[in-house]
């Protein structure tokens, strides 16, 4: 342990010194000024300071107050020595910061016993210190495993749902990415872009409750089959409400709203502008766009500029022309996403 001792006078220091030197694994730093021990304490990480009450440039108070003020200081015990008995200088000294108190002339053995304690304490607060990082690195990575896990459930799920519609997986991949894209261009937070590309995967989880027949004919569905289509939307909602985590929450807005217009024409709500949640308004875009871009079931891949072209003429009436700008801003990203995936994978998926 290190022990700083300031004090103006050199036969104190020498005393001092002497007396604590003869307890086990102890390393003594002396100063005669305040201001070389302000110097020191910048460059030092010590155990235990004593400082003098009566010095030159500044009193022990003030040099105390001056530590205390320093976070590596924060917690270190700090004894005041003085020959000063006054209550008054104690409630100075204690208010600010002092620990405990010497007082001159010295008893050998009482300096011997107090350093011993307080270096005692000294110790205790760094294994606690050193347990408490512990203990939150461990708390960190539990979390991280948690939500590492939930992702990966959540890009199964996905997948999942996806095989059912005849894709892959890489539709929900894509909408994911290009969803991000948008989501940061029109200014999201960082974490709010994070939770929309986690969550956009799980849009069309609602299509888990519609009959495969309708899911994968080939033709134009008849009136009673594309309303029966168009629950999936609250079939996914009621998957995911009351959900505890904010990806599902997201999830939620995301596969109840993202077939609302923004002329009010969508559905389920006929919600329309600004009362279609942000994350539906942003994922809308996405998987249309990747929908054109990909074959169905029902139709054949658009060709990608034809496809931009289309997002671009529906801003204003099914899209939020904010949204659109942000998707043509990031268009070249955007681009070099879609034309990485092999024409054959594009035109399965």
């Amino acid at each position: 342990m290190r022990v700083l001792i300031v004090d103006d006078s050199r036969s104190s220091l020498a005393f001092i010194s002497h007396v604590i030197g003869a307890l086990d694994d102890i390393e003594i730093e002396a100063c005669l000024l305040p201001s070389q021990a302000l110097a020191l304490v910048a460059t030092t990480q010590f155990d235990l300071v004593l400082v003098d009450h009566v010095m030159p440039e500044m009193d022990g108070v003030e040099l105390t107050r001056r530590l205390r003020a320093q976070e590596a200081y924060r917690l270190v015990p700090i004894v005041m020595v003085t020959s000063d008995n006054a209550p008054a200088l104690r409630v100075r000294a204690i208010a600010a910061g002092a620990t405990d108190f010497v007082n001159k002339p010295f008893d050998s053995t009482e300096l011997q016993a107090r350093v011993r304690n307080l270096l005692a304490l000294r110790q205790s607060q760094i294994e606690l210190a050193d347990r408490a990082a512990w203990l939150a690195r461990e708390v960190e990575l539990a979390t991280r495993h948690l939500v590492e896990r939930e992702e990966e459930i959540i890009w199964r799920l996905a997948r999942a749902i996806e095989y059912r519609d005849g894709d892959t997986g890489e539709h929900v991949s894509r909408v994911a990415q290009v969803s991000s894209m948008i989501a940061a261009a029109i200014g999201l937070s960082p974490e709010r872009c994070r939770m929309i590309y986690l969550a956009a995967p799980l849009h069309d989880i609602g299509k888990i409750g519609i009959a495969d027949a309708i899911l994968s004919k080939p033709g134009k569905l008849t009136p009673e089959e594309l309303r029966v289509m168009r629950t999936h939307v609250s079939i996914g909602a009621r998957i995911l409400e009351h959900g505890s985590s904010e990806v599902i929450r997201t999830a939620e807005l995301i596969a109840q709203s993202h077939h609302e217009r923004w002329d009010g024409t969508g559905y389920p709500d006929r919600l329309s502008g600004t009362d279609i949640p942000i994350e539906a308004r942003v994922v809308a875009i996405a998987d249309v766009f990747d929908a054109l871009c990909s074959e169905r079931p029902y139709k054949r891949a658009w060709p990608i500029e034809d496809a931009r072209r289309e997002i671009v003429s529906l801003s204003g009436t099914h899209f939020d022309p904010a949204c659109v700008a942000a998707f043509e801003l990031r268009w070249p990203e955007i681009l070099a996403l879609m034309t990485a995936i092999p024409e054959q994978a594009r035109l399965a998926g």
